[in-house]
């Protein structure tokens, strides 16, 4: 596949060494010149460019920043999302970091926002795990592997970010539509916990919506390390 990844964070640059390591062809971009994105320059297969040429003519884009960024993005690049057939959003909410969003704090799903800012439908996957976690812990091992949420319309494309996921080596776990994608985000009991298919399947069940005034509560709490060790912790 051609793929295009806007954010170059810990959760961008894991993703597209991960992603050329199992054949794919990367772009990757972020907010400044494609020539500082110089942690690349030891592998040729993933290529550095501006973010709308690399959203331009692929098969998937991963968008993977700040959640206070989204609004930041081009005109340009947003008309370019427009037409990619599948763009999944990693995206989490964090205020301490990105600042009040009154939608976001009165109980809008993180990728919903997201999907009405983009004017586009996105698939919710990647954003309940750790770096260090997308990093080490993908398996052939069917017994070892971890279980990556992934929410969206029920479609064909879903079924490849489905296949996507576990290309990487994780069990990819229906996360539902993009409505019930608040089940993984921070705050809630499966964020970044690391849990197999089964555990995962069922934690997501038992988030329930009258508890979810606490999972706000809880992801409100979060302090900037707070949020940092939340998207970094692992338990190696």
């Amino acid at each position: 596949m051609d793929i295009g990844i806007i954010g170059a964070g810990l959760i961008g640059g894991t993703l597209a060494r991960a992603l050329a390591g199992t054949g794919n062809s990367v772009r990757i971009a972020h907010s400044s010149d494609p020539d500082t994105l110089t942690d690349f320059d030891d592998d040729s297969r993933i290529r550095p460019m501006w973010a709308s040429s690399a959203a331009k003519d692929v098969d998937l884009v991963v968008l993977t920043i700040p959640m206070k960024s989204v609004d930041r993005l081009s005109p340009n690049l947003l008309k370019t999302l427009g037409s990619v057939p599948i763009v999944i959003d990693t995206c989490n909410y964090y205020p301490v970091r990105d600042g009040r969003i009154d939608a976001l704090d009165t109980g809008t799903a993180d990728s919903e926002w997201v999907t009405f800012r983009l004017g586009r439908p996105v698939y919710k996957v990647f954003n309940n795990i750790s770096a260090p976690s997308l990093k080490y812990k993908g398996s052939a091992d069917p017994a070892s592997r971890v279980g990556l949420a992934v929410a969206g319309a029920e479609s064909e494309d879903k079924k490849i970010v489905f296949d996507l996921v576990d290309l990487l080596g994780f069990d990819p776990v229906d996360g539902g539509t993009l409505d019930q994608s608040w089940r993984q985000q921070p705050g809630t009991p499966t964020y970044c916990r690391d849990l197999n298919a089964v555990e995962l399947r069922d934690g997501l069940a038992a988030t329930l919506p009258s508890r979810i005034p606490d999972y706000l509560k809880a992801r409100d709490s979060l302090t900037d390390m707070d949020a940092a060790v939340a998207r970094t912790r692992s338990r190696m």
